[in-house]
């Protein structure tokens, strides 16, 4: 819902108190232009990169004064914007490729509304400067296929392995450098957005309550992964267990759990569920071999 009481970019005096920490002149409402942008999303960008829910977190800390550029051409010539606000923004009842919630990292940016700036300030408000791209370092990235660091797993961005898609995970942001206006983003969504009401606590709250438990139901579909895969090792030893958990990864936590009960219904039949080594009970009998 576009927010009424800021028409044409007018910062409120919210706005123009975080502008204040980077300016050395107090500036009135009427001298500066402000804008919104989702500046990246935890979505699988044209590069075959994401930026996972954590790392958009991260870069909402690091953004906060930085420069706006154009093609992040680097001159101080094009040093026209800054960055003086940034948050997560989630949008939980839709999904991203990746199949988890989706989140977008916006910015508030602002400049002077000047004779130098007019016309950019009318290509922002005509929909003509919109995409934008950011730049920025992470500490590592990582395989979406294997988990490990994909310049050495082998694994190449874009190639499906076992019905898996690759795409490298963008984990610790270090450092953010800046953001540009460019004509075709690596990432779709990025861009200038109308400006919405915030919801600061209330997002904020959500979010940490979305990540935990998107924490939960990882650690609880690995644990369920790693029962189904000796479950099947046990149930039918010839079967590839690369093959058996490519066929994995497209299951729902539910099926998944369904075709473990299945294996080891299976393995029941089939072997003789003791140990070497077994524990017994108090009357002597071994109360089963679990999975």
């Amino acid at each position: 819902m576009e927010d009424q009481k800021q028409p044409n970019g007018i910062p409120t005096e919210e706005d123009l108190a975080l502008i204040h920490r980077y300016t050395r002149a107090q500036l009135a409402a009427q001298e500066v232009y402000v804008f919104q942008t989702v500046l990246c999303d935890n979505e699988i960008d044209r590069d075959g990169e994401q930026f996972p829910l954590a790392s958009l977190q991260t870069l909402a800390e690091l953004f906060p004064g930085k420069t706006g550029l154009f093609d992040h051409s680097g001159k101080s010539g094009d040093q026209v914007m800054r960055i003086y606000a940034a948050a997560v923004e989630l949008q939980p009842e839709r999904l991203n490729s990746a199949g988890e919630p989706y989140a977008a990292l916006t910015g508030k940016v602002y400049l002077l509304r000047t004779e130098e700036n007019a016309a950019l300030i009318r290509e922002i408000e005509g929909g003509i400067k919109k995409e934008v791209s950011v730049s920025c370092a992470v500490r590592r990235v990582r395989c979406s296929v294997c988990g490990e660091t994909l310049r050495s797993c082998g694994h190449r961005k874009g190639e499906s392995y076992e019905g898996r898609r690759c795409w490298a995970i963008l984990e610790e942001p270090t450092d953010a450098y800046e953001f540009s206006f460019v004509a075709i983003p690596a990432q779709p969504g990025a861009g200038v957005i109308k400006r919405k009401k915030g919801r600061g606590g209330a997002d904020a709250a959500r979010l940490a309550e979305l990540e935990r438990l998107a924490e939960d139901g990882r650690a609880y579909r690995a644990e369920l992964l790693a029962k189904t895969l000796r479950a099947g090792g046990a149930a039918l030893p010839e079967l590839d267990r690369d093959l058996l958990e490519g066929m994995c990864a497209h299951l729902e936590a539910r099926q998944l759990a369904q075709l473990r009960e299945t294996l080891e219904t299976c393995a029941a039949k089939s072997l003789p569920l003791r140990p070497q080594l077994n524990a017994r009970g108090p009357q002597g009998e071994y109360d089963g071999y679990r999975f």
